[in-house]
């Protein structure tokens, strides 16, 4: 049984974020999984289980240092590249708790490149208490926002709430109390808050405050991501088919997230990016 280490949406051999890979033999128990993840204390450890004799078929559960998540998506990239390291490059599927997914990987020349499908996305305008209690969790205003794109709870594969910022500034210059933080996502059911600044219409600038699993902050959050673009399609945003997410530079682990989708709404998306050995 053994860990690796493992660095997703890598911006070449730079940043990215880290999480712990396990792939398993038999599964382990939720107590000792949960219990390994706080030991590794990234954002997210991930736990495959082969379900099929030609190992293309995987039971996969995700770990944050204090909670269970139903999915994660830089962690779903590691596994990626650590399925094609071991197994071969190819498409493998992935049963989660509430969702089946599948990831793509092949080798490039600056390492493993992975695809995720995601689980299907959903949105809907975010309640004017809930946005209340957020903006004064960031020490935000309403004319802080950006109203090309609503406060919105987004989904895909996990729920997270959207809030868009008029300025880049203020997007750098994020902060919130932890204890706070993690007290009202778990309030609101959700995974992270996701700030955007819009540099144009297919290019975001993005920070992921994820307290709910005890983490300040995620340099690269692909579930996030998955669910952002099911947003942009359900308002008819002219995302193009496909657009980048930058998000971990004001952490100085720079992260490059590819999204990729259709005009089907509600239908699952690509997100993909590098990975690279820690």
């Amino acid at each position: 049984m053994e860990l690796q280490r493992i660095a997703a949406f890598c911006e070449g051999q730079l940043g990215g974020n880290p999480a712990g890979v396990m792939l398993l033999d038999t599964p382990l128990s939720s107590k000792e999984m949960a219990r390994i993840a706080a030991d590794v204390g990234y954002s997210e450890t991930v736990f495959a289980t082969p379900l099929s004799l030609d190992r293309k078929s995987w039971k996969v559960r995700y770990f944050s240092p204090e909670s269970e998540v139903p999915f994660c998506g830089h962690a779903t990239i590691a596994l990626g590249a650590a399925l094609g390291e071991r197994e071969g490059e190819g498409t493998y599927q992935l049963v989660l708790n509430d969702a089946h997914i599948s990831v793509e990987t092949e080798q490039t020349e600056q390492g493993f490149s992975a695809r995720l499908q995601s689980p299907n996305t959903h949105s809907q305008a975010l309640q004017k208490d809930a946005l209340l209690n957020v903006l004064n969790l960031f020490s935000l205003s309403i004319s802080d926002l950006d109203p090309r794109l609503a406060p919105s709870l987004i989904h895909g594969g996990a729920n997270h709430i959207a809030i868009t910022l008029k300025s880049r500034q203020r997007l750098k210059s994020m902060s919130y109390n932890l204890d706070e933080g993690r007290s009202l996502m778990r309030e609101l059911g959700i995974v992270t808050v996701m700030l955007v600044f819009i540099e144009s219409e297919q290019i975001f600038n993005v920070r992921n405050a994820f307290a709910s699993g005890g983490v300040f902050e995620d340099p690269a959050t692909g579930a996030a991501a998955a669910a952002f673009a099911g947003y942009l399609r359900d308002i008819n945003w002219p995302h193009g088919g496909s657009f980048t997410i930058k998000q971990g530079q004001d952490m100085g682990q720079p992260s490059i997230i590819q999204v990729d989708l259709t005009n089907q709404q509600g239908s699952p998306v690509f997100v993909s990016g590098l990975a690279r050995t820690i």
